[in-house]
């Protein structure tokens, strides 16, 4: 008697087969990379839509300091009565600054464009993470010492025998608070500014 044995095929996975399966893993993570790319390019958008913002407020801080002189009314022969800008060294450097983190800001706005274009990039958002913090600095040394004499033109100092000259010149004090004011606009959209490249980056 002869022994009968059973023999059962177990059709293998043919390669064109396991490929087929390969992509899912692919599409997975190509999906992944364009909800990462998506975030990243709407951070680029707020990004470029602060520094347009920041470029007003910088702009409008050095042009109202620019343009705050003002001449009292009545004057003798010999004196005429008058406070400008240049006046103190301190808001020579405020309009100087303010200029120049203007001037910053304008250049910044391609490789902002470029964050848009190219949102999973990390050199162009460290390029401006670090320009983005030096201009803050500067922005905020300008802001402060102006905010300074600002204080000293409007209550003077008794201890010193300074005495307030904003009751005599006032629309003076009156654009140049409104400078410091809108310089330190400009350094809250600055720090938006350095907080969102960290994020970016934080994320990629």
């Amino acid at each position: 008697m002869k022994n009968e044995s059973t023999i059962i095929d177990v059709p293998a996975e043919t390669s064109s087969a396991m490929k087929g399966k390969a992509p899912l893993i692919g599409m997975a993570k190509d999906h992944t990379t364009s909800a990462s790319g998506g975030y990243k390019r709407g951070l680029s958008i707020f990004d470029f839509l602060l520094r347009l913002a920041a470029i007003i407020a910088a702009s409008v801080a050095a042009g109202t300091m620019f343009t705050s002189d003002e001449t009292l009314p009545f004057f003798t022969q010999f004196l005429q009565f008058e406070a400008g800008y240049d006046d103190l060294p301190t808001y020579q450097f405020f309009v100087i600054a303010m200029s120049m983190v203007s001037g910053y800001l304008v250049l910044s706005l391609p490789i902002s464009v470029v964050t848009i274009v190219r949102p999973l990039a990390t050199a162009p958002r460290l390029l401006l993470l670090v320009l983005d913090t030096a201009a803050l600095a500067f922005n905020m040394a300008a802001a402060s010492s102006a905010a300074a004499i600002s204080y000293l033109a409007h209550n003077g100092n008794q201890n010193t025998n300074w005495l307030p000259i904003c009751q005599q010149f006032g629309d003076f004090c009156l654009k140049s608070s409104g400078a410091v004011v809108s310089s330190f606009v400009a350094v809250v959209f600055f720090t938006i500014l350095v907080v969102l490249s960290g994020v970016a980056l934080k994320r990629h």
